[in-house]
C-alpha cells in the first residue's frame, strides 16, 4: 500500500491550489445542476472566502499537501471542524499522474489517524452524485451515506 505524509500546505502552494479549487468547485456545482454557469465562479469564490478568510491560517481549517515517500506531492487535502465538532473533508484531490495508485486511500487512512490523535470521533464529507470513483473509494473505506438528495431533470 502507498504511504503518504500530510504536510501543512505552504502559503505559495495554497495560492496555486485555491485558484484551481475555486474553478473546479464552480464546475462541479454546474455539472450537478446546483448553480447556473454565469454565477458559478462568483458563488464558488464567495464560499471559499467565507470558509478560508485567513487562507491556510484560518482557525479550524487544515490544508495539507499529500506527499508520497518519494517526496513528490501527490495531492491535497482540506479538512475543517464542522458545527457538530466532527472533521469534515472539504476537498481531497490526487494529481492526475498519481491516481489509481493507492494514494487517496493512504491519505484518508492518514487522516483517520490524525483525527483520532486530535479528538475527532468521525469524519464527514460530501461527494457529488456524478463522482462514481470517489463514491466507491469512500464506501470501500467504510464511509456510510447519511443523506441522499436526488433529482429528476425534466
Amino acid at each position: 500500500m502507498a504511504i503518504v505524509s500530510l504536510i501543512p500546505m505552504t502559503s505559495e502552494r495554497y495560492l496555486a491550489w485555491r485558484a484551481g479549487a475555486v474553478a473546479s468547485y464552480a464546475d462541479e456545482n454546474v455539472k450537478s445542476g446546483h448553480w447556473e454557469p454565469d454565477q458559478a465562479q462568483s458563488l464558488s469564490e464567495a464560499q471559499f472566502s467565507e470558509l478560508l478568510p485567513h487562507g491556510p491560517d484560518t482557525p479550524g481549517q487544515w490544508l495539507w499537501s499529500i506527499v508520497a515517500e518519494s517526496g513528490n506531492e501527490v495531492g491535497i487535502l482540506w479538512v475543517a471542524r464542522d458545527r457538530q465538532g466532527r472533521a469534515f473533508i472539504y476537498d481531497i484531490e490526487m494529481n492526475p499522474a498519481y491516481r489509481g495508485e493507492g494514494y487517496g486511500t493512504a491519505a484518508l487512512l492518514a487522516l483517520e489517524d490524525w483525527c483520532r490523535a486530535n479528538g475527532f470521533g468521525s469524519i464527514g464529507l460530501h461527494v457529488f452524485g456524478h463522482n462514481d470513483g470517489a463514491w466507491r473509494l469512500y464506501k470501500r473505506l467504510g464511509y456510510i451515506e447519511t443523506s441522499v438528495q436526488m433529482e429528476k431533470r425534466l
